[in-house]
């Protein structure tokens, strides 16, 4: 069978030439943002790919095929539709297979990326342990995925809404190398410091290029996770941002939440109860993190 995969012109021109790709995820502008502050950031985030040096391919399902790259009007569109599903590993080849509209999480995102043959991937932050996961088992794909995609993730490390500290032990146990970006201590998204040392601490795009391209050549599989910590002035600290996110976990618990549903709501719901702090902290990591990962394609390119 034919994988139906899309590749935009632009996307498919650097491809081949050999320039520098940076994939993005589209959860985060169906899922993680209300319009128009989605497609605000969706347009800021593949600028700041641009400014360093790299295109940026947005990844998505629209018209039953797997996009790598998406024109203005197709973002714009994403942007603003309603029923976009919130795939992952298992619903990828459903909804292809359907030719219903997607939006990729981290997981699928790493899989359209790895097809495309593109490297380096920018996101905001990654799934993985949920609070009270000894209960639920309620844990990301994106933490397998890493273990099996060979592509470099670049986020703001895990969002505050999880179990961090059980999600670097997973992370550990499947052998994904955690590396935090010019800083000692492991980012939790919206904060600075989750209060943890980072399991490794790299302070150049060239390095962790090299540590990228080193797994490659020894055959291991999977790929990395760079953390790269919010910049100062968007920081909301851990401890303004932890009550918060007590009450919305609280409130999703009594509300039934579960599965997919639970971190948009907490991200929505964190959003109301910081009077947009939050959504304006999301914004800035994330095209912090499209700087820093542009960077890294250069030095793999």
């Amino acid at each position: 069978m034919t994988i139906p995969l899309h590749v935009l012109p632009d996307v498919a021109d650097a491809l081949a030439e050999g320039a520098p790709v940076v994939a993005l995820e589209s959860t985060i502008i169906s899922h993680g943002m209300p319009y128009p502050d989605n497609l605000t950031m969706a347009q800021r985030v593949e600028e700041a790919v641009r400014d360093g040096g790299a295109v940026p391919a947005t990844i998505a399902v629209l018209d039953g095929a797997l996009c790598i790259g998406l024109t203005p009007s197709q973002l714009g569109a994403l942007a603003q539709a309603d029923a976009v599903a919130k795939l992952s590993r298992a619903d990828l080849a459903i909804c292809l297979t359907r030719g219903t509209p997607g939006a990729t999480t981290v997981a699928a995102t790493m899989i359209g990326a790895r097809l495309a043959g593109i490297p380096v991937f920018a996101t905001g932050g990654i799934g993985g342990v949920h609070r009270g996961a000894e209960q639920t088992f309620a844990i990301s794909a994106a933490l397998r995925a890493l273990s099996e995609t060979p592509v470099t993730v670049v986020c703001a490390g895990a969002k505050s809404i999880l179990d961090v500290p059980k999600t670097l032990e997973v992370l550990e146990t499947l052998g994904v190398p955690v590396i935090t970006y010019g800083a000692d201590d492991f980012p939790a998204f919206w904060a600075r410091t989750a209060g943890l040392p980072s399991p490794q601490r790299m302070d150049s795009a060239g390095d962790i290029a090299a540590a990228h391209l080193m797994r490659q050549a020894l055959g291991v599989p999977g790929g990395q996770l760079v953390a790269n910590p919010i910049p100062v002035a968007d920081e909301i600290s851990q401890s303004v941002i932890e009550p918060i996110i007590e009450r919305a976990v609280k409130e999703a618990n009594d509300a039934g939440i579960v599965a997919k549903e639970v971190t948009p709501y907490l991200l929505s719901r964190i959003v109301d109860l910081t009077e947009g702090q939050s959504l304006t902290a999301n914004i800035a990591l994330v095209r912090n993190n499209a700087r820093l990962a542009a960077q890294i394609a250069s030095e793999i390119t």
